[in-house]
């Protein structure tokens, strides 16, 4: 016995599957759904980089064999590699209460302009997030007042961290201290049901 289906009630089911599709990607891709998965992680930060001096903190490792970088200080070649183990603290100044180290390198990254290609990992060692570890990697333009940077990662209770820094220099203290803030925002995935039932279960045991 042979079926017949029309071509309309084809299209008819085939309206129906786009439709449910494309609710289903709606509601996967709102804010509500978004927030459902992830954390937020907002720390405010300060960054002494000190390239000289008692305390210093930056050294450079190659003196790049590009041109001198007309915008910067004389003495600034375009290639130049700075590796860095800066402090992180609380507030402004340097004697505040420490958080934490910024560990990695920048690179003046243009032969013009006063631009350097930062990757650095913030090392927390106070707060809630003592122990773990933001990676953070981008281009500082520091003829801007606000830079944005790129969190591409993370440690511990901050792993598989995503999101931004905005990164300004606060307060320039010599010619060899500079002072920089950073703002992070951040996400990191939400516990899931089951890990949390399995923590629950483990504090009831103890």
């Amino acid at each position: 016995m042979a079926i017949s289906i029309s071509s309309s009630s084809v299209a008819a089911s085939n309206k129906r599957l786009l439709l449910v599709a494309a609710v289903a990607l709606a509601l996967s891709a709102s804010p509500s759904a978004v927030s459902a998965r992830r954390c937020p992680v907002r720390l405010r930060l300060y960054m002494h980089d000190i390239v000289g001096g008692p305390g210093q903190t930056a050294v450079r490792l190659v003196k790049g064999p590009g041109p001198e970088n007309p915008s910067m200080h004389p003495g600034n070649y375009f290639g130049d590699t700075v590796a860095v183990d800066d402090l992180l603290t609380e507030g402004l100044a340097v004697d505040s209460a420490p958080v934490g180290r910024a560990q990695g390198t920048y690179m003046t990254g243009s032969m013009r302009h006063p631009v350097f290609v930062v990757a650095v990992t913030l090392l927390l060692t106070a707060g809630p997030y003592n122990g773990s570890t933001l990676v953070v990697a981008g281009r500082d333009d520091t003829s801007l007042p606000v830079r944005e940077l790129a969190v591409v990662g993370g440690t511990g209770a901050l792993r598989r961290a995503a999101g931004h820094v905005l990164w300004s220099t606060a307060r320039v203290e010599s010619a060899l201290h500079a002072v920089l803030l950073l703002d992070v925002h951040a996400s990191v995935p939400a516990p899931s049901k089951a890990a949390a039932t399995a923590a629950e279960s483990l504090v009831s045991s103890a």
